[in-house]
């Protein structure tokens, strides 16, 4: 379970959420640009730190600003796919996957890599991959990483229309054989309604933005 609650500032804009996710499935982050989607993410996976509130993820405190709790990145147990892959350009395919990887993760290795179809790409560095394919290969490495929840930050808005439709199959397969829960950042109705177990709509009001939550996606 996620709960939020807590209060950011960024400039002139004021991100405001009081909101508990389940621990399963997808929830897709829906709103305007300039909203403050990728705010949101960013401050569960700890690049920034709110100034009010609290966030729980299973229990544990990663954020508390009035008690100046606020965990490392590296001790959330959140992954992070952004929206470029970020891939190390020296290491193969390999080498990426297995940085970062957990202890835990080792006899999923290969699990891994065929349900997202890596394994042909193992031995090839990064810049002879196609985007969709260092995609794919930074989905695998941040769940290597064995994370409670995994953030996407848009993954597929820097590909064309042809990479996109070769990744949202393997996003798919992932939401039904892998049992992590996702929040997923898109401005895109398709990859929603195609992904998405149920929905979060992020909306902008005099400099401040409020959540809603809706049902199920098709509701």
């Amino acid at each position: 379970m996620l709960e939020l609650n807590f209060s950011q500032t960024l400039g002139n804009h004021c991100l405001t959420i009081n909101e508990t996710l389940p621990a399963n499935g997808i929830t897709a982050i829906f709103g305007v640009s300039g909203a403050g989607k990728t705010s949101l993410i960013n401050a569960i996976s700890g690049l920034t730190r709110p100034q009010k509130g609290r966030i729980v993820l299973n229990g544990r405190v990663l954020n508390d600003a009035e008690k100046g709790i606020c965990l490392t990145p590296e001790k959330r147990r959140v992954g992070y796919v952004f929206q470029d892959a970020r891939l190390f350009p020296h290491y193969k395919v390999r080498g990426n996957l297995r940085y970062g990887m957990a202890k835990s993760m080792v006899d999923q290795f290969d699990k891994l890599v065929t349900l997202l179809g890596i394994e042909p790409l193992l031995e090839r560095l990064p810049g002879s991959l196609s985007g969709g394919e260092k995609q794919r290969v930074a989905i695998g490495r941040a769940l290597l990483t064995a994370p409670e929840l995994l953030l996407l930050d848009e993954p597929l808005a820097s590909l064309d229309i042809p990479r996109k439709r070769e990744l949202l199959p393997y996003l798919q397969r992932l939401t039904r054989e892998i049992n992590i829960p996702m929040l997923y950042v898109s401005h895109s109705l398709d990859e929603i309604l195609h992904l998405a177990d149920r929905v979060m709509v992020l909306g902008k009001r005099s400099g401040e933005s409020l959540w809603r939550a809706g049902g199920s996606v098709g509701q």
